[in-house]
């Protein structure tokens, strides 16, 4: 990235990060953490899994300072009622997001646009089957079924992560049924929001968009509007 991290009207711009650090960088990222989220690393039952926040969460603040020119420890959170992180001065127009998955995490980030991006570590999954007549839509569970065996796993994930891109964006989380809208998931099909039977919404609204930040993950981006263009970054930069 340049040294000016500055965002227009039509950039879209994803960041990947690993999310492992030594004694001293974890130190440094606990400096800018709020208390709250200090709180939160330390109730993690594993303590890889608090580092892992810890890490992801000073990475987001450094990250977020660089394009709001202030200091990360000085950045303020709060949260809708669905949990979804934004920064608490109303005048703000920077809009972001964040996922992980094993040791990786992606940061979206736009201007005045809703965003929404999930990451997924490819794996076997015992209750594939089950979770997608639970969470899918039945045109979905019907294109997941026609995929040949050994792309069934692939275009799980592909689903997945583009629906939790979308309810991300979206705004309000689970608590938009994931069966009430269908998404592309077939490998090889370019991401796209097909249809939503969501009252308050439109699927010609938004823009999925797959991402491939690993050779072992799948990911999703979801974005209000289609007139904006991505670019990709890596952490540390």
């Amino acid at each position: 990235p340049d040294d000016d991290l500055t965002l227009s009207a039509r950039d879209v711009h994803v960041w990947r990060a690993p999310l492992s650090a030594s004694e001293t960088r974890l130190a440094d990222f606990h400096a800018i953490l709020a208390a709250d989220e200090l709180a939160r690393a330390a109730r993690f039952r594993n303590p890889l899994h608090g580092d892992q926040y810890t890490v992801g969460r000073g990475i987001l603040r450094i990250l977020l300072g660089r394009y709001l020119n202030r200091q990360p420890q000085d950045i303020r959170f709060s949260y809708t009622h669905y949990g979804k992180p934004f920064i608490e001065d109303a005048s703000e127009t920077l809009r972001f997001n964040l996922s992980h998955s094993q040791d990786l995490a992606l940061y979206a980030f736009t201007h005045q646009r809703e965003i929404g991006i999930d990451i997924e570590y490819l794996r076997p999954v015992s209750s594939r089957d089950q979770i997608a007549e639970q969470f899918f839509s039945p045109n979905e569970i019907k294109a997941l079924r026609n995929l040949p065996a050994n792309q069934q796993d692939i275009g799980f994930f592909n689903c997945w992560t583009r629906k939790e891109a979308y309810i991300k964006a979206h705004g309000e989380g689970l608590s938009l049924p994931l069966d009430q809208f269908d998404v592309t998931l077939v490998p090889g099909e370019p991401a796209a929001l097909l249809e939503t039977r969501v009252a308050s919404d439109r699927a010609d609204r938004w823009a999925l968009h797959a991402l491939l930040p690993g050779a072992n993950y799948r990911a999703a981006l979801a974005v209000e509007g289609h007139d904006w263009q991505l670019s990709t970054w890596q952490w540390p930069g």
